[in-house]
C-alpha cells in the first residue's frame, strides 16, 4: 500500500509547487530507506548494471559525455523492497498532486543516476520539444554527509537573473515543474547518487 499522506511532508511541497513551481524538502523519506537505496545503487553500479545515459529521445538518442556523464538504471515495481517503498512514496505524492493541483499525472518514470567524480550534466530542460507529457520532475538524493565544497549541486535557473543550488544531501527531495526550469548538474569531487524521475500526465489532460 502507498504510504499515508500524513507520513510524508507533502503539504509544504505541494504549496511550494503551487506558489513558485519548485520545492526542496529535506528528510523526505526515512534515513534507513535512504541508506538502503544508496547501497542498492552502489551495488548495481559495481555489478555493471548501470549504463551511460543518453540525451534526446527515440531514434534521436545519443550518448554525449561532453553534455551528460551519468550512468543510469531504470527502476520498476518488484525490483527490490527498497525501490518498492520509494515507488510507493512517489505514488502517494502523485495522488496528492492530482487531488490538490489537478495535474492529471498518470505515471512515474524513474531511474538511479550515478555521477562519478567530475561527471556533470549541462543546462537543459526535462520536457522534450515534441513531447510535453513530462509534467513534474522529482530528484531524491542518496549521499550522506555531503559538504558544499564537494560540489555536485543541482543548479536551477529560476529566471533570467536568479538561480538556486540544491546540494545532493541524502534525504533531500527536489521537485519542480519540468517544462519551466532549465537546470544543470555541477561536477563533484565524490560519487553523486540519486533517484531521478518524472511524473507524466495523460495526453488529453489540460494544465
Amino acid at each position: 500500500m502507498p504510504n499515508s499522506p500524513n507520513s510524508l511532508p507533502l503539504q509544504p511541497l505541494i504549496d511550494d509547487l503551487a506558489e513558485q513551481g519548485w520545492s526542496q524538502q529535506r528528510a523526505f523519506l526515512p534515513q534507513s530507506l535512504t541508506a538502503e537505496l544508496e547501497q542498492e545503487c552502489r551495488a548495481r553500479a559495481a555489478a555493471g548494471e548501470l549504463a551511460p545515459a543518453a540525451i534526446g529521445r527515440a531514434a534521436g538518442q545519443a550518448i554525449v559525455e561532453g553534455i551528460r556523464g551519468d550512468r543510469i538504471l531504470w527502476i520498476e515495481n518488484g525490483q527490490s523492497a527498497a525501490c518498492d517503498r520509494f515507488l510507493d512514496a512517489m505514488e502517494t505524492l502523485r495522488l496528492e498532486l492530482n487531488r490538490q493541483l489537478f495535474l492529471g499525472l498518470e505515471e512515474l518514470e524513474c531511474h538511479f543516476a550515478f555521477y562519478a567524480p567530475g561527471a556533470f550534466y549541462l543546462r537543459h530542460f526535462d520536457r522534450f520539444r515534441d513531447d510535453d507529457l513530462r509534467t513534474v520532475t522529482v530528484v531524491f538524493y542518496l549521499n550522506p554527509d555531503w559538504q558544499a565544497e564537494q560540489g555536485g549541486a543541482l543548479r536551477m535557473y529560476l529566471d533570467e537573473q536568479r538561480s538556486l543550488d540544491v546540494l545532493p544531501e541524502a534525504g533531500t527531495l527536489a521537485c519542480f515543474v519540468s517544462g519551466e526550469f532549465a537546470h544543470e548538474v555541477l561536477p563533484a569531487s565524490r560519487d553523486r547518487l540519486s533517484l531521478t524521475g518524472w511524473f507524466r500526465r495523460r495526453s488529453d489532460s489540460l494544465l
